[in-house]
């Protein structure tokens, strides 16, 4: 094939497509295509398929990452459906974060991935992607990649997990593992048990099978119309995640084809309207505290900005709908057996925007009526039968929280919604693990336990430490759930009376920094209040006895630490690097409900 001479293309590589997009800068365009297409041809390429439309796919594969065991048989499918669609498919990797892998915390590494994925889809030839993600931090780091770019994509998550059974009882990672964890410290199962347990709680590749975070991320993006429908719930490992990672192929490659790829671009689909649809199910499934500091840190990036008085009033309007661990009893195979999240979708057509776009091509409204009609309801209420009568998180306010303060109210105690304790506060999080089982703890059942220091900036990477252990000598006694509050965060399969996400942090010098072991704390969720019953006086005098934040943080010279340390915003703003969130002036977009 002759290589085209074209001035205007060399002036503009911004309006070529598939291999010639993109090209290297030797300052020779024709140059650059002659050695692009000599390379890939090593690959054994022809040039039909080099005239092919690129969808390229992220491959997020990991021996570390469990939850993305299924994710090569998850390409073989994409690249399926993109050439049958006539498209060219090119996986590429990606940085993969899990969990339970990731020192010292997934979040620590969240931006590194986003800026990883955004500046791979910009640098190589693709005309639409296919991001694959699943465990917790991965699909909210391709999204806010995604938002700093302008091309079509579609996420598709791995799907969670199967549950097995342990002497009856239906287990599930991970709102059982901190279930057999706890009754393990209170002495209630011994080391053969707990042991027998470990080895049941994760049966299948996937993410975990509670409405945790993994779940309910993939529950929003399904809503906000950046997957297509039917992706949030089907089972990792059946059939059915294969042939929606084939139509998903198919359909990228329909969307690389489209005259204006702008009108299918993350911009273009996640609008206001589409993100506070994804907030109000964030609500009604009993979400992840987590999902909150996601979404907002992808919607920063596009620019608009999220109010949390209005997050929390949409869910003063939204009931609990799910009945899915930890908020509820159930399982996501059982939401997948339900009809799915469009099932949900049904239920709550008069909370959403309908006439939001998807990916698919169709409204979101259209989605809905289009969706199979399952005649199951094992997991899936309607509204004059919730689960939990409002949504599932709250936002706190007060003293303590200025800028505010996240709960999972579905999940807590309600006896302990309205409580004031004496503080037990524990100064970092080796504080924590050096004090929590010490006999000689002064703690009682109705102290709240504060963990300080476990914030963006002071962890660093605001850990899932939020979820403190009840203190040994209490769990042995029975008790099962205290008020536990921090700047951290929990995770998403967690559950109990905690407060988390306090901002401004402790290691900004933010007010729980300066809560001392006895001082009495109030917590008011029906009030939306947390607060510390310290005289305005007292408190003066503790934050002129703080050092300043630089001296507390030690951060070091150079490395990646020092980059995240110096640059990363509070969770109001979403935890990103400030300097990949735009500036929102008093007229940027904010979301509002209905």
């Amino acid at each position: 094939m002759s290589v085209a001479k074209d001035p205007k293309a060399q002036a503009n590589q911004s309006l070529q497509t598939g291999i010639r997009k993109g090209l290297t800068r030797y300052g020779d365009t024709e140059f650059s295509l002659f050695l692009r297409k000599a390379f890939i041809k090593a690959m054994g390429y022809s040039d039909s398929a080099l005239e092919r439309p690129i969808i390229g796919i992220t491959n997020t594969y990991s021996d570390f990452n469990p939850c993305h065991g299924n994710v090569p048989q998850m390409i073989e499918a994409i690249k399926r459906g993109v050439m049958q669609a006539g498209g060219m498919p090119m996986v590429f990797p990606t940085i993969s974060i899990h969990e339970s892998f990731a020192f010292p915390t997934s979040m620590y590494l969240r931006n590194l991935m986003a800026l990883d994925t955004e500046e791979m889809m910009r640098s190589q030839p693709v005309d639409a992607v296919v991001l694959v993600g699943g465990c917790d931090k991965t699909i909210p780091a391709q999204l806010m990649a995604a938002a700093s770019l302008d091309i079509p994509v579609l996420s598709i998550p791995t799907g969670p997990m199967l549950t097995t059974l342990h002497q009856g009882d239906r287990l599930g990672a991970c709102t059982d593992c901190r279930r057999y964890w706890g009754k393990f410290r209170a002495g209630e199962i011994d080391q053969e048990e707990i042991d027998e347990v470990n080895g049941k709680l994760a049966p299948t590749t996937g993410t975990c099978m509670v409405m945790g975070t993994a779940s309910t991320i993939a529950c929003m993006v399904e809503t906000a119309g950046l997957s297509l429908p039917g992706t949030a719930a089907a089972p990792a490992v059946m059939a059915e995640r294969f042939r929606l990672s084939e139509l998903t192929g198919r359909r990228a490659v329909e969307l690389a084809k489209t005259a204006d790829q702008k009108t299918f671009s993350p911009r273009a689909i996640l609008t206001p309207k589409a993100l506070t649809n994804a907030l109000t199910v964030l609500h009604a499934i009993g979400g992840s505290t987590n999902a909150l500091i996601h979404i907002t840190a992808v919607a920063a990036r596009l620019g608009i900005k999220i109010d949390l008085d209005m997050v929390d009033q949409l869910g003063r309007n939204v009931p609990v709908l799910v009945d899915l661990k930890p908020s509820g009893a159930h399982y996501m195979e059982h939401l997948y057996e339900d009809g799915g999240l469009m099932a949900v979708l049904r239920e709550l057509k008069p909370h959403l925007y309908l006439d939001c776009l998807t990916v698919s091509g169709k409204t979101l409204g259209e989605e809905i009526e289009d969706a199979k009609v399952s005649k199951a309801r094992k997991v899936i209420r309607i509204s004059s039968d919730p689960i939990y009568p409002v949504g599932g998180l709250a936002i706190l306010r007060g003293n303590l929280a200025p800028r505010g303060a996240v709960i999972k109210h579905s999940a807590a105690s309600p006896d302990l919604l309205k409580h004031r304790g004496r503080a037990v506060v524990f100064s970092s999080l080796e504080d924590l693990a050096l004090r929590i089982d010490s006999p000689d703890l002064d703690v009682n059942a109705d102290d709240i336990l504060v963990l300080q220091n476990a914030g963006p900036k002071g962890a660093p990477g605001m850990p899932e430490a939020g979820y403190l252990p009840i203190p040994k000598k209490l769990a042995q006694a029975g008790v099962k759930d205290m008020v536990r509050i921090s700047d951290a965060r929990m995770s998403g399969t967690a559950f109990g009376t905690i407060v988390l996400h306090i901002t401004p942090e402790s290691a900004e010098n933010g007010p729980l920094a300066f809560v001392r072991n006895g001082d009495m704390i109030v917590l008011d969720v029906s009030q939306r209040l947390l607060q510390l019953e310290v005289d305005d006086a007292e408190i003066r005098k503790r934050i002129d006895a703080l050092a300043s934040p630089a001296e507390r943080l030690a951060i070091p010279e150079s490395g990646y630490r020092r980059l995240y340390q110096t640059t990363v915003t509070q969770a109001d703003i979403g935890c990103d690097f400030d300097f990949m969130v735009p500036s929102m002036t008093g007229t940027a977009p904010v979301l509002k409900g209905r």
